[in-house]
């Protein structure tokens, strides 16, 4: 980075910061409300098997469609966010999410495996507008030595949203809810976890309509208040045949999208099955009424995985000097091991449905949440700001993210064929085991991007990312 670059990275004229924590923030909610329409299926799927007869394979097959039309839906909006800027891209997504949720909650037609699967499909697709029009309005805000801990602070709002649904969706289940006397939803009920959150997406889309911004210019700030590495010319669009060629030619991003692939393999099985894992390998009953050591896990659990995002984030600007790599590749190998580790102690039979056992199983998935996620801001969407720059960042985010949810789609592909071939019995070992191994590949995927890194190096490239 030039001397000039930090330099103005240091001295923001006055006002810079309130009105880029406004833009961030509002974003930020955005995105949180998002998780609240996604993380919602998870505590429906006990009461959906028991209506409609679904197997865990199914669910486990209705994550992995989901997964499909996610990471597909990421690759065409991500250039579409390049095209046409983030802010309309995130409220198209929003639009989309409202209505899917609300046909989950409310239509007497949804329950089929097929239509769940439709709908599915929809709602992954709807909801890959956000993560690209995210990433791309905030490289025009960040210089590359901010975005990893920014990244990380991101990482934490919109987790947010996991927190929020984590402990209104047992509350729904449990007590059911009641404002000024009208009952919006009874106890028990699981189409209600789709019939709530989507009116909190509502509220944050139109607080972001009129407080986001595409870019410091059109907020009134000089063109050179954050100075792009990549493209500094005016404007934040590109041509969509530009996006393509620059991206998919860009020497670093494949190493990227493998590595987030294997991010995605161990972070949403984890997120999507924990609650069936309650059931199965803890005796909770999470249909009807969540213990609350099930409901403080599912709550923590993102609050450390802001902890582990954040963290990174501050390393690898502070102390790698924007570097993301050396970084990711030390943090997969790390998640590896607490994975391989915990692996062990199930296998020991210590974990189980007894005070120690059900302490250890829920620590655990804390200390997986924390160390998988750690991963998720800084490849997912640092990496993708500083290769794309304010211009190209969507298709870059789209690109690297849809990879993470190809890797979810083919892990609980897996996973769920496992859990149902072994009834259970050794199945949430192999779920273990299954994500270690993509931790292992993670790390490798990160150390063969660095070496690549060295021989440009060699050569006289420099490449961005």
């Amino acid at each position: 980075m030039s001397d000039s670059n930090e330099k103005t990275a240091a001295h923001y004229p006055k006002g810079f910061r309130p009105r880029r924590g406004l833009n961030w923030g509002s974003l930020g909610l955005m995105y949180a409300t998002y998780y609240m329409c996604r993380y919602n299926f998870r505590f429906a799927t006990p009461g959906m098997e028991d209506e409609f007869g679904f197997d865990h394979s199914d669910i486990a097959n209705l994550g992995a469609i989901w997964a499909l039309a996610y990471g597909t839906g990421q690759l065409i909006n991500g250039l579409l966010a390049d095209r046409q800027g983030g802010k309309r891209s995130m409220l198209i997504g929003a639009v989309g999410t409202i209505a899917i949720n609300f046909i989950f909650g409310f239509s007497p037609w949804v329950s089929t495996f097929t239509t769940f699967a439709l709908l599915s499909l929809l709602n992954g697709y709807f909801q890959s507008f956000g993560a690209p029009g995210m990433v791309k309005i905030n490289a025009a805000w960040f210089h590359r030595t901010e975005r990893g801990t920014f990244a990380g602070i991101f990482g934490g709002m919109i987790q947010l949203g996991q927190i929020i649904i984590s402990k209104l969706g047992p509350l729904m289940l449990t007590s059911g809810i009641v404002i000024f006397g009208v009952t919006m939803a009874k106890q028990g009920q699981w189409r209600a976890l789709f019939q709530i959150p989507p009116l909190f997406t509502a509220a944050a889309a139109i607080l972001m309509f009129f407080a986001v911004k595409e870019s410091p210019e059109a907020a009134g700030y000089p063109d050179d208040v954050v100075i792009d590495e990549i493209d500094d010319s005016e404007g934040v669009t590109v041509p969509l045949a530009k996006s393509l060629k620059t991206i998919l030619t860009h020497p670093l991003v494949w190493f990227y999208a493998v590595a987030y692939a294997c991010t995605g393999a161990v972070r949403q099985p984890l997120d999507q099955l924990s609650i069936l894992y309650f059931e199965d390998q803890l005796g909770f009953d999470m249909k009807n009424s969540p213990p609350t050591i099930a409901v403080r896990t599912l709550m923590l659990m993102p609050a450390v995985a802001f902890l582990g995002s954040l963290i990174s984030g501050v390393i690898s600007d502070k102390f790698a000097a924007g570097k993301r790599a050396p970084i990711a590749m030390c943090l997969y190998f790390f998640e590896a091991l607490v994975i391989g580790i915990s692996a062990i102690i199930l296998a020991q039979g210590l974990i189980g449905p007894t005070t120690r056992g059900i302490w250890t199983g829920c620590i655990i998935l804390l200390l997986i949440s924390m160390t998988v996620n750690s991963t998720h801001s800084l490849v997912g969407a640092a990496a993708p700001m500083d290769i794309g720059g304010k211009k190209m960042a969507g298709f870059a985010a789209g690109l690297i993210d849809s990879f993470q949810y190809y890797g979810a789609a083919i892990s609980l592909f897996i996973t769920g064929r496992v859990l149902v071939a072994t009834q259970d019995e050794h199945g949430w070992l192999f779920w273990k085991v299954i994500m270690a191994c993509f931790g292992v590949l993670g790390g490798l995927a990160m150390l063969a991007l660095m070496i690549k890194q060295r021989r440009l190096a060699a050569h006289g490239k420099k490449v961005a990312g």
